[in-house]
């Protein structure tokens, strides 16, 4: 007989018992679940609700069951539901009527809760470190290459000279906020729901906030209602990383961009792509590619929970089982292709001579032309004009910049003049010494700053 159906005449029909059972999936928070067991029975011993001994019985129970658990030697029983009912009938197996203690003063509502919530803590943990660990790939990267020229891109069309040491920055700052989401997303997480019972509080003498001092938790839930039923901060972890696998699939693109023949700016190493099946000399990025589709992987478990949320009425409802199953999925993705990203980046070559004779097409330059006229005192609008017409007549004459004679320049403008010919690559990098450009001296300290930055631990 279940330890749940003892109102019940009749035993779940079994296509009722696989339709409804979690612990399938939910054996992933068997370890949550024993902490907060051991910290709820060392709460019920100090308070008098169960006697010293039974406290020390329960506790040295758990304590071996977690060890089988680790050992592979626990068996998981489908009838028994989830990862809750078998912990604690096997804790009944193992010390007898002193197991049946354990549940005292707390409900599967606020217990899956809170493991929910040491789960969730500890991942985020997890997040922050993978992420830690592919800004610290992206910034040796950097470092490596910090004179690097690169077309820089809107639209997809050449538009300016950047730092390829800037270009790989960009990515930093977005998984630097990445760590921020993370981190708040640990402030609403940080809450212990232990305690409130099935969505009432409970009636016995406990102290809560012993429990979350045991736990780690540095509040207690304010509203017992609202702590059993909010599911709130998987939404939070979902949407962080959601947002974060978007940040990858665009460096993603870039890198399927890059590698490409027609760019070939850099070469992912043969251990993060793959061969055809029938072209023998493919080298194909998928990697990268997979990472674009998992993408939409990830998204899709986050609008599957907000649609299971959307309309449930307080307090619990069975569907928030589903809560789960797309939240592991979640954590699995994420973190397996920050690892591998994290490898790519590692072991990524550049190739330098491909980027210059790319800055060499497209009239990066036209920009910085421009600016020439303006300090000439020409209005900008006029000085975009201008050199728009001059980029048609040498593309139709089929000459770089640098090809071009000064008459040819001064059939757009008298302004211009023999300095003219001092705009390069070079100095179009150099004049953009703003805070957040691609100045040397600018990328120099944001390299010094990022590094900084890595030092630092996830706020609390």
């Amino acid at each position: 007989m279940s330890l749940i159906r003892g109102r019940f005449e009749k035993e779940a029909d079994e296509k009722v018992l696989q339709y409804t059972e979690s612990i399938s999936f939910d054996w992933r928070l068997s370890h949550q679940d024993i902490a907060g067991s051991i910290a709820h029975t060392k709460m019920l011993a100090k308070q008098g609700i169960i006697t010293a001994a039974e406290g020390k019985a329960i506790v040295k129970g758990l304590n071996e069951i977690r060890q089988e658990i680790e050992q592979g030697k626990f068996k998981y029983r489908t009838e028994l539901e989830d990862i809750h009912m078998n912990i604690e009938s096997r804790l009944a197996e193992k010390i007898g009527e002193a197991g049946g203690k354990l549940h005292t003063g707390r409900s599967r509502n606020d217990q899956v809760a809170t493991d929910l919530r040491l789960f969730t803590k500890e991942m985020i943990t997890g997040a922050v470190g993978k992420i830690r660990a592919l800004q610290a790939a992206l910034l040796k990267l950097a470092e490596a290459n910090k004179d690097v020229v690169v077309p820089g891109y809107t639209h997809l069309q050449p538009a300016q000279p950047v730092l390829f040491a800037h270009h790989l920055l960009a990515y930093f700052e977005m998984l630097q906020r990445d760590t921020g989401r993370f981190s708040d997303c640990l402030k609403r997480a940080d809450v212990l729901p232990l305690g409130s019972g099935a969505l009432a509080g409970v009636t016995y003498n406990i102290d809560r906030e012993f429990v979350a001092r045991e736990l780690g938790f540095n509040q207690v839930s304010n509203n017992s209602m609202d702590a059993v039923a909010d599911r709130d901060f998987i939404i939070e972890f979902d949407a962080a990383a959601a947002i974060g696998m978007m940040h990858l699939s665009r460096l993603a693109e870039e890198f399927v961009i890059w590698s490409s023949p027609q760019f070939g700016f850099i070469e992912i190493d043969e251990a993060y792509t793959t061969g055809s099946s029938i072209m023998p000399q493919k080298k194909n990025p998928d990697v990268a590619e997979l990472a674009r589709g998992k993408t939409g992987r990830v998204y899709g478990n986050l609008m599957a929970l907000l649609t299971t949320m959307k309309a449930l009425p307080l307090a619990y409802d069975r569907d928030m089982q589903e809560d789960k199953e797309n939240f592991f999925d979640t954590i699995d993705t994420y973190f397996t292709t920050l690892d591998v990203f994290t490898g790519m980046v590692k072991t990524l070559k550049i190739n330098a001579l491909a980027a210059r004779e790319a800055l060499e097409q497209g009239y990066l330059l036209a920009t910085d032309i421009a600016d020439y006229l303006v300090r000439k005192g020409m209005a900008f609008r006029k000085a975009h004009q201008t050199v728009g017409k001059l980029v048609s007549y040498a593309a139709a004459e089929n000459k770089p910049f640098n090809e071009l004679k000064l008459k040819e320049y001064r059939s757009f403008s008298e302004l211009f003049e023999k300095d003219v010919f001092d705009i390069t690559i070079e100095s179009s990098v150099a004049a953009r010494n703003v805070t957040g450009g691609t100045a040397h001296k600018q990328v120099r300290q944001a390299l010094k700053a990022a590094k900084k930055l890595l030092g630092g631990v996830i706020d609390r």
